[in-house]
């Protein structure tokens, strides 16, 4: 199974080289911590982490 990158920018996780939710190719295999938003718009946690776009989120990416 491929290991996934988190995005330094977003924290989106992705297997590929370019991050799904931003289109940065800055990732890191360094991360800890998983969140997945659902529904941002009624998301306490995703209104928090400022976090607009369904997705599987790091919570720390070095």
């Amino acid at each position: 199974m491929p290991r996934e990158l988190a995005c330094k920018k977003c924290k989106a996780l992705t297997i590929g080289k370019v991050c799904p939710v931003c289109s940065s190719t800055d990732l890191t295999p360094h991360w800890t911590g998983m969140i997945l938003i659902f529904d941002p718009s009624h998301s306490h946690v995703a209104t928090t982490l400022d976090l607009r776009v369904p997705h599987k989120y790091a919570l720390k990416a070095s």
